[in-house]
């Protein structure tokens, strides 16, 4: 419990040790930008006296939260930084920003018309338009798929189960990758879970705090929290996600800067590989893997992943798979950071943070990436041609469908 004299994100417990500096992947590619300690805690004490102290540069800030992880005192340096850009920032952009922070609106209209968004992402004369806009045109644009995983979600009978949890997909399975979606529904189904819907889903919100427009993030926070109360109370077990970026969102975000508590609730919203552990680990769950399934992946750690802690969970339910070889990669970021790295005034920045993760994936030699990250997914995808996977994929891919179920009756 944090005391009176103590603010809120306890920016007077800085050091000024740098380690958040050394860890931070923007400043070791980008001489304009102050570093975390020095965007953060030292310039909060300037900002609360007169905000004519704000530092445009704050606008590089990958919210990654690499320096929350590193610091040895507990100061949320990030939110620091995102707290500061949302009461004092503008954007030269903001017409850009808002459009491509609004995932459910794009997303809404591109799956309406997939085919047509689908096939202008690659024309030339299109990425010269988005360019003049201001997202860079080297940036390979999501594919949109042809329904939407809640429309899908409908044709799936989750009838006959007496356990329960709710799956909050987000906006990249909603929009773009339902395939994913599926493989939770079928992997949860195969362990003796039904699954469920929120009610009322929307975007976690992440895009709209990256890009400063917190009191649409906040709508989205208050409706979510509203809709994974109500799951709750009617008896689902917890709330699950495949999306490291929205899980932190809803655990952390929206209490740390949306002022929306999610006290009651924080605790039931987990990454479904740390609830597939934990019920693993419990011994209420059991899995089977075929015999023939063989493979070489590399797993990639996110920074929201990192944040968490989590992806133990992820690693380790890859290494039961009998067949798995593993490369796990050093804890690097990406560089995309959501919707940073399409920004055109970004891109060359996003690139130069990703190099030496790109290099560390060619010299494992694996043929397929593991993520729990959809953003990293893209940014990997983009950088090396090498197919990216979520965990859940993998999972169902390798395991004995059979004998699962037979073992969890």
């Amino acid at each position: 419990m944090q005391q009176d004299n103590i603010s809120k994100n306890n920016f007077e417990q800085c050091l000024k040790c740098d380690l958040c500096t050394t860890v931070c992947p923007m400043k070791s590619v980008n001489p304009d930008y102050p570093g975390p300690k020095q965007a953060g805690p030292d310039g909060e004490r300037y900002r609360i006296r007169d905000p004519r102290f704000y530092d445009l540069t704050l606008r590089f800030c990958l919210n990654c939260k690499r320096c929350e992880v590193a610091c040895p005192s507990g100061v949320e340096v990030g939110d620091i930084i995102q707290t500061a850009r949302i009461k004092y920032g503008r954007s030269a952009h903001a017409l850009r920003n808002s459009l491509i922070a609004n995932t459910d609106f794009v997303g809404s209209v591109a799956t309406s018309h997939p085919r047509a968004v689908n096939g202008l992402a690659d024309k030339p004369s299109f990425r010269s338009i988005l360019d003049a806009f201001g997202i860079d045109r080297r940036r390979h644009l999501p594919q949109y798929a042809s329904e939407r995983f809640s429309k899908q979600f409908n044709a799936l009978s989750q009838d006959g189960y007496a356990r329960f949890v709710t799956f909050y997909h987000g906006c990249y399975v909603e929009y773009n990758y339902p395939s994913l979606g599926a493989a939770l529904i079928e992997l949860l189904n195969v362990c003796g879970y039904g699954v469920r819907l929120l009610d009322r889903e929307k975007c976690c919100g992440a895009a709209f705090i990256n890009n400063g427009l917190s009191a649409r993030a906040r709508i989205n926070a208050k409706a979510n929290a509203a809709s994974i109360r109500k799951a709750l109370e009617n008896g689902s077990e917890d709330i699950v996600t495949t999306s490291a970026t929205c899980t932190l969102t809803i655990r952390n975000d929206y209490d740390h800067l949306l002022g929306v508590k999610t006290d009651d609730i924080r605790q039931h919203v987990m990454l479904a590989t740390k609830w597939l552990f934990g019920k693993i680990d419990s011994g209420e769950i059991r899995l089977a893997f075929r015999e023939d399934w063989k493979g070489h992946y590399a797993y990639h750690t996110s920074c929201h992943m990192q944040m968490l802690g989590w992806q133990i969970y992820s690693i380790d339910l890859l290494k039961m798979i009998p067949g798995m070889q593993l490369d796990v990669l050093d804890q690097e970021c990406c560089g995309i950071a959501g919707t940073f790295g399409y920004k055109k005034e970004n891109y060359e920045y996003s690139q130069k943070i990703g190099e030496k993760l790109f290099a560390d994936i060619a010299r494992t030699g694996a043929g397929t990436v593991v993520a729990d990250c959809e953003t990293c997914k893209w940014q990997i995808e983009n950088g090396t041609g090498i197919k990216v996977l979520n965990t859940i994929e993998v999972l169902l891919d390798a395991l004995d469908i059979q004998k699962t179920r037979e073992l969890n009756r």
